[in-house]
């Protein structure tokens, strides 16, 4: 299972993204190998939108994938 912590500039173009890559479909349900999409939203101690996401596959996410040592949510037995 991999587990993404992401942050984007705003939720827009965090949907855009998603839906680029398969993450959501244009209807806004999970694509294949999805298994959950958690939107933190806005953090503005750190500037920018954040999300979540739990999935089978691999997926690049480029500069928008980050790495958190004070997580505001944790996917239950995946640290």
């Amino acid at each position: 299972m991999n587990i993404y912590k992401l942050k984007y500039t705003d939720k827009e173009t965090a949907l855009a993204d998603f839906i680029s890559k398969g993450i959501y479909t244009e209807e806004l349900v999970y694509g294949q190998g999805i298994q959950a999409v958690v939107e933190i939203g806005l953090i503005e101690e750190v500037e920018g939108y954040h999300y979540d996401i739990m999935a089978i596959q691999d997926i690049d996410f480029g500069s928008n994938e980050i790495v958190v040592t004070n997580p505001k949510h944790n996917f239950a037995g995946y640290e």
